[in-house]
């Protein structure tokens, strides 16, 4: 009749004796009291997160690659709709050969002014001598009349002559002026034309620039986090197609009180130990302390410390470390960080940095 009774007694005294054997025999990182020299706190880890976005809206025609993928700085992993991109440049290029041309047109007709000034220049000096030669005659008359060795009326037509001839001659130097000043607006038109050049290619560079933007590239190394689109959606300006985390920038954020907060360091040493790994403390080092408090975070659960300001303290992983255990690396994972504020003091086994298998 008791039997029942007893059975229950002892298989209670069984229970309480493994849990307290797991207890003993479990990780002291679950104890409240924490060694001297030392801090400790809860935490999430997390990691610098960029965006592959499109610079201008577009379609989305390919995407090559898929969540969890582990991508390289500079790597395509996005290919935009380009055809009206394709047809601009087209335009461009065309628009860049006519200021070429007209380049070429306009350099022919500087050349072509220059013979003109060299024709004009000649007409010059051929009207000077005749006017020369106008001069001496009349001048060989005015004393023959004087001899009364020739008749009035050749004065009067050597007097004519001269007069035309010098006629000639300033019609001849304003021809050579004008062919100067020709050749100044043809060179001016050169100038215009290179600048049309400089400005068509402008606009060719512009064009192939956004088409080279239309392949979105990863900015970092890093994990595939997210899709945020899907091949043929439609995309506005800054449209984000991908997440990536980036594997060498993973750190765990914490908070501490103010008393806290003011033993700590930048550089401190720190351990962090995951819930999900609980055996292998992960080294880290103190980065960031923030220079104002703020209230405390959801994360802390005590309703005393609730009641606190605290300081967001950043414990960065090394980046050698994180490259070796890339497929491990995950953020939100949560746990503790504790920091060492004494730098004197040792790391009690449980949180000796050892080797990952």
């Amino acid at each position: 009749m008791h039997q029942p009774i007893k059975t229950t007694i002892t298989a209670t005294v069984i229970v309480v004796a493994i849990a307290g054997a797991i207890w003993l025999g479990g990780d002291w990182l679950g104890q409240r009291d924490t060694p001297e020299g030392l801090l400790v706190s809860n935490g999430r880890i997390e990691a610098t997160e960029v965006d592959v976005a499109a610079k201008s809206g577009g379609r989305v025609v390919q995407i090559l690659a898929d969540e969890g993928d582990l991508v390289q700085a500079g790597q395509v992993l996005v290919h935009m709709q380009t055809d009206s991109l394709q047809a601009q440049l087209r335009e461009a290029q065309a628009q860049l050969q006519q200021a070429e041309h007209a380049v070429q047109a306009t350099q022919a007709q500087v050349s072509m002014r220059r013979s003109d000034l060299a024709a004009a220049e000649a007409v010059v000096v051929q009207r000077q001598t005749e006017l020369n030669a106008a001069q001496r005659r009349l001048d060989r008359t005015e004393a023959l009349v004087k001899d009364g060795a020739t008749t009035g009326q050749e004065l009067d037509d050597d007097r004519a002559s001269t007069a035309n001839g010098r006629a000639a001659l300033n019609a001849a130097r304003a021809q050579a002026t004008a062919a100067r000043s020709a050749i100044k607006a043809a060179e001016a038109q050169v100038t215009g034309a290179a600048s049309a050049v400089a400005a068509a290619q402008a606009s060719v560079e512009r064009i192939q620039s956004e088409l080279n933007d239309s392949a979105l590239k990863a900015p970092r190394s890093g994990r595939v986090q997210y899709r945020l689109a899907q091949p043929g959606e439609m995309l506005g300006d800054s449209g984000k197609v991908l997440n990536l985390i980036d594997l060498s920038d993973v750190y765990m954020s914490f908070f501490l009180p103010t008393e806290a907060a003011g033993q700590v360091a930048l550089g401190s040493d720190v351990r962090i130990v995951l819930d999900a790994a609980p055996a292998w403390p992960i080294p880290a080092k103190v980065t960031f302390v923030s220079r104002q408090a703020q209230f405390t975070p959801k994360s802390v659960e005590t309703a005393n410390e609730r009641q606190k300001l605290m300081f967001r303290v950043k414990a960065r992983i090394d980046a050698a470390l994180l490259n070796q255990h890339q497929d491990y690396v995950k953020s939100g994972l949560p746990g503790v960080a504790w920091v060492k504020t004494d730098p004197q003091a040792t790391w009690p086994d449980a949180l000796r940095a050892r080797e990952q298998p």
